[in-house]
């Protein structure tokens, strides 16, 4: 019973809470409640026969974790990383995966209220990965599903070469 209530207050407290980075002159958000932790950009290994935007692989603390470039699953231009440059390493149904983004800004209470559906437009670089938009204030926040960022075939192929 005590584990149950523990479990549902930090639901509650991680509730409308965003990770925001900046990546390519924009704001972005992830649920809080999936980022493990944030690591300064380090070695990366790569992985052959890999799609672009999976740069590779590191080792945390003895565990093998593949790294994706998001600008580059967005089809965004390179650019070198720097002291900003970080990997945001979030865990998804028991997968750990890093998100190399070009700087992280802060954790943001975003009410669901104050999250609107995606703009309907064309395909758009990344468009397909927008849970939504997040309002603060006069800002907002392209809100991102990270399901849908990190379940694709491409991600999976690295997950069963791993277990190979």
């Amino acid at each position: 019973m005590a584990e149950d209530m523990l479990a549902i207050e930090n639901e509650d407290t991680q509730k409308d809470k965003y990770l925001t980075f900046h990546l390519a002159g924009e704001d972005y958000g992830i649920e809080i409640r999936f980022v493990i932790e944030i690591i300064g950009i380090q070695k990366i290994t790569e992985v052959p026969d890999m799609p672009a935007f999976i740069r590779g692989v590191i080792n945390l603390r003895g565990k093998v974790v593949p790294v994706m470039d998001v600008r580059a699953r967005f089809m965004l231009p390179d650019r070198d990383y720097d002291d900003r440059t970080c990997i945001i390493v979030v865990n998804i149904e028991d997968t750990e995966v890093g998100l190399v983004v070009d700087e992280v800004s802060e954790v943001a209470d975003i009410a669901e209220k104050n999250v609107e559906p995606p703009p309907r437009t064309g395909k758009n670089a990344g468009g397909q990965y927008i849970q939504g938009m997040g309002k603060i204030n006069k800002d907002v926040k392209i809100l991102l599903d990270v399901h849908k960022l990190l379940y694709s075939e491409e991600i999976q192929a690295l997950l069963n070469k791993q277990e190979e």
